[in-house]
């Protein structure tokens, strides 16, 4: 996972078992700031995966709206949402260590309360943390695309998938997903306009512009700067068919 021994750092992603996985966990060499961010902090952000269902009210010490954003990388835009939204409650979910440590450092020392995170695998996360109907707010960002046809599998956006996450969506909370791949867009499209408890929030059925929410990202820009378009998808959740 890192090039530290666990017996120089303890923290490791907690997942289970499986064949297929949308990511992979790479080595990475952590600053000093992300290894101590663990030592300080990881006690007031992190949540385990093995700790089993969530009680938001009790990991936040309040009840409030609350937003689950999968995949952070760095942790930049979701601790900038936690900022500017501090009536909202944020937990996210990341495999990636170094992530983890810049996001929950920072977080630190801004003082953030609202925030909460996941080390863990996102799949198990909903399935075994994530009671139904809790989420206000979806949010998955530029995930891996995966681009090569042969690994179109490994892509997190599935029909499975999205019916787990509406699963946990309020009637009409919100999922939303944005990439800059022309080809996933058209992917995440599809599957989300064959599930019958999700409604297009744009009103050409497909892609809308960048909420006011997201924040751009320097990943963004610089994709932007290459000449990479984004697409934005935003759905509501529609109540259960009687």
């Amino acid at each position: 996972m890192q090039d530290e021994s666990a017996e120089e750092f303890p923290y490791r992603t907690e997942y289970k078992k499986k064949s297929i996985r949308s990511y992979v966990i790479r080595a990475g060499r952590m600053t000093e700031g992300q290894r101590r961010a663990f030592d300080t902090y990881w006690g007031q952000y992190g949540l385990s995966l093995f700790d089993g269902p969530l009680d938001p009210n009790e990991a936040f010490g309040r009840e409030a709206p609350l937003v689950l954003e999968i995949g952070f990388g760095m942790g930049d835009s979701l601790l900038a949402m936690a900022q500017a939204e501090p009536d909202k409650n944020f937990i996210g979910i990341e495999v990636h260590p170094p992530g983890v440590g810049r996001l929950i450092n920072g977080a630190g020392k801004a003082g953030v309360e609202n925030l909460r995170v996941y080390m863990a695998d996102a799949v198990d996360v909903l399935n075994d943390c994530i009671s139904g109907g809790i989420v206000d707010r979806f949010q998955l960002y530029f995930p891996d695309p995966w681009h090569k046809k042969k690994h179109h599998k490994r892509r997190i956006v599935q029909q499975e998938f999205v019916r787990l996450v509406c699963s946990k969506l309020r009637t009409g909370g919100l999922m939303h997903m944005a990439t800059d791949w022309q080809n996933y867009a058209e992917h995440m499209l599809e599957v989300l306009q064959a599930e019958q408890l999700l409604e297009n929030t744009s009103p050409n059925k497909d892609y809308v512009e960048r909420p006011e929410w997201r924040p751009e990202t320097k990943f963004e820009r610089r994709g932007q700067r290459l000449g990479h378009g984004v697409w934005d998808l935003v759905y509501r959740r529609l109540p259960e068919a009687r």
